[in-house]
């Protein structure tokens, strides 16, 4: 009997193991985000490109990319700090092959969560897509019959482990040893993955096929930190008065759940100033609701059940908040993918730290049925929060793709535990998003009267949080919503809107927006947070960055310029107060040495400094 794993050196040998055991139809389960074998899927890539006669289906979700630099500013930014930022994370051959538009038909790719934005006109991506719950993705495997597993793994004295990525995997080799799946299982050991407890632990009989070589080693994907707005911020406090002390957290990645993490950090170790700073964000429509609100240091802590977990979670337990023990744990989740910070930390960790942040199957957090009893009872005052992109005055929810069916990134769990929310007899379901956006040279309100695609329905509404107050939806009359919904929204909107609810017979005609929330304009969020920001009190990057100082200034500017990129009238405007901006301070002549602008060789790097020169400046206080 061969014993398990059977190593492999090469990626290429392993992958002719894989068709040799399967014959030449390949079913591929790669693990979302982190925990992908990036060396055998794109060995078997290879393969599927030099014989088209083998099918290869892949089953995903998440595909991480290191940025495409498709513009020349963005070149420009990203190209000295590429190997810093990113590190020698390798590409994944079908995902370039999909950008570029030269998948053969023999490879086919289908992801149930997409990188947030990145696969917006690529055909086969929007083609392939499968909407799915993140805790229904198993089935959709099974259903399929996935025959390879290839995952990154994790050892340590002897032990295999599924690190960052128990998420779908831990109960996929259940169903194996159950009888009802069969397929290899092509593991490719990591020496940077931190070795996790809980479901991440398994036995090395379980590995079928294992690559492992220096070659086939790299450095893990590094998700860099976002700049947190002050709508982010304020957002983040409004949140933080939402969770209660001894209760159960869930955030995600991204600004607004560091704004949120950072709230409570606030609200825990700098007390006066968060209530100063909630006081004077708080509105009538906050007032109302007091009972809803907490704004204490935690004297029993928290305890984190989230899919994902995230930095926040780490800082959180480091400043003596994510204190809450269920079965020895302050924090559950079912996957990880960050900063390389972040793995760090845990690769640091001595084993009883490490082993208080344990790993579990997405069955297990995005469900409250199988072991229903003592779920109820561990996630008591539960707080799950989630962003989306709009939301409607009757409280239904977009978060994952466009009224024409192009798909943004995905449901992910977010419908989980808006679900699991309702179910719990003390948890909220949250959901975040910012009042406004902008869409080529306009702001546009991200509250609208009615919307051609629905992630959450509006029969399950609960909590919408803006930068400008909380709604509280939760078995109110529509016409009770409606004006909850009007409070947090953009002053600019509000009449708009109000009077389609009006024309559609669903609030009383008579009816006005109190005075009390006619002021919600980006004016008053920076007049209540700026001094904030501007004593360190409510930085940028809250939890630190890799970016430099000068690139940290540099990331707003960028951002504006991709707002303002489709737009040739903004574009011109841009350029204009580049012309007549006067002398350059200190920081913006750094800016654009970084950028390689400084002394221009030609018109169109004239342009370019010019146009950035005012973005620099539009985006000073952003």
């Amino acid at each position: 009997m061969t014993k398990k794993p059977v190593i492999h050196a090469c990626p290429d040998t392993l992958a002719s193991a894989i068709i040799e055991q399967t014959g030449k139809r390949i079913q591929l389960a790669l693990p979302l985000g982190l925990g992908k074998a990036n060396h055998i899927a794109n060995a078997l890539v290879r393969r599927a490109l030099k014989d088209s006669t083998i099918h290869l289906q892949i089953f995903t979700a998440l595909t991480l990319e290191r940025p495409g630099l498709n513009s020349e500013l963005k070149r420009r930014f990203f190209e000295p700090a590429f190997n810093r930022l990113f590190g020698d994370y390798p590409d994944l051959t079908y995902a370039k092959l999909l950008r570029t538009g030269n998948l053969p038909q023999n490879i086919v790719v289908n992801e149930f969560f997409l990188l947030a934005g990145q696969w917006l006109n690529v055909p086969k991506a929007q083609q392939h897509y499968i909407p799915v719950n993140y805790s229904h993705a198993l089935a959709c495997l099974l259903d399929n019959g996935v025959n390879v597993l290839a995952q990154l793994v994790a050892h340590d004295n002897g032990e295999y482990n599924l690190s960052c990525n128990p998420d779908i995997t831990a109960d996929l080799l259940k169903a194996r040893r159950e009888g009802r799946a069969r397929f290899i299982f092509a593991a490719q050991r990591n020496r940077q993955l931190p070795f996790m407890y809980g479901d991440s632990q398994i036995v090395a009989q379980e590995l079928d096929l294992l690559l492992e070589s220096p070659d086939t080693d790299y450095e893990l994907y590094s998700a860099p930190k976002r700049p947190v707005s002050l709508a982010d911020q304020a957002i983040g406090l409004h949140a933080a008065r939402l969770v209660r002390d001894g209760g159960t957290l869930q955030i995600g990645i991204g600004s607004v759940g560091d704004a949120v993490a950072h709230a409570l950090i606030l609200r825990h170790k700098h007390n006066a100033m968060f209530n100063k700073l909630v006081d004077e964000l708080a509105s009538q429509n906050a007032a109302d609701h007091s009972d809803f609100y907490h704004d204490q240091p935690f004297k029993n802590g928290i305890y984190g059940m989230s899919e994902m977990f995230v930095d926040g979670f780490l800082r959180l337990a480091e400043s003596g908040i994510l204190t809450r023990e269920v079965d020895g744990a302050v924090l559950h989740g079912a996957f990880f993918v960050e900063c390389r910070d972040f793995y760090r930390r845990l690769r640091g960790m001595t084993e009883k730290e490490r082993a208080r942040f344990q790993m579990k199957a997405v069955s297990f957090t995005n469900e409250i049925y199988g072991d229903e009893l003592n779920k109820r009872h561990a996630r008591t005052k539960a707080s799950f929060i989630n962003n989306a992109m709009l939301a409607t005055l009757l409280g239904a929810v977009i978060a994952d793709a466009l009224e024409d069916g192009t798909v943004v990134s995905g449901v992910g769990g977010q419908y989980n535990f808006v679900a699991q929310a309702l179910a719990l007899d003390d948890a909220f379901s949250i959901i975040t998003l910012n009042a406004t956006r902008q869409s080529k040279d306009e702001t546009v309100s991200n509250i609208t009267w009615s919307y051609g695609h629905t992630t959450i329905p509006w029969h399950l509404r609960d909590k919408v949080i803006t930068e400008y107050g909380v709604a509280h939806l939760r078995g109110k009359s529509d016409a009770q919503a409606i004006a909850a919904m009007l409070a947090i929204t953009d002053s600019r909107f509000q009449n708009g809107l109000l009077n389609k609810a009006k024309a559609a017979g669903k609030i009383d005609p008579d009816w006005t927006i109190p005075e009390a929330h006619r002021h919600n304009t980006p004016d008053r969020i920076k007049k209540v947070l700026q001094p904030a920001r501007e004593a360190g009190v409510l930085p940028v990057f809250p939890f630190g960055t890799d970016f430099t100082e000068t690139e940290q200034r540099l990331l707003p500017a960028m951002a504006l310029l991709k707002q303002k990129s489709h737009s040739r009238r903004a574009l011109l405007h841009l350029f204009i107060n580049g012309l007549i901006s006067g002398d350059l301070t200190a920081v913006e002549a750094a800016c654009l040495t970084r950028m390689q602008l400084n002394k221009p060789a030609n018109f169109k790097e004239y342009g370019y400094q010019k146009i950035l020169t005012a973005a620099l400046r539009k985006s000073k206080n952003w």
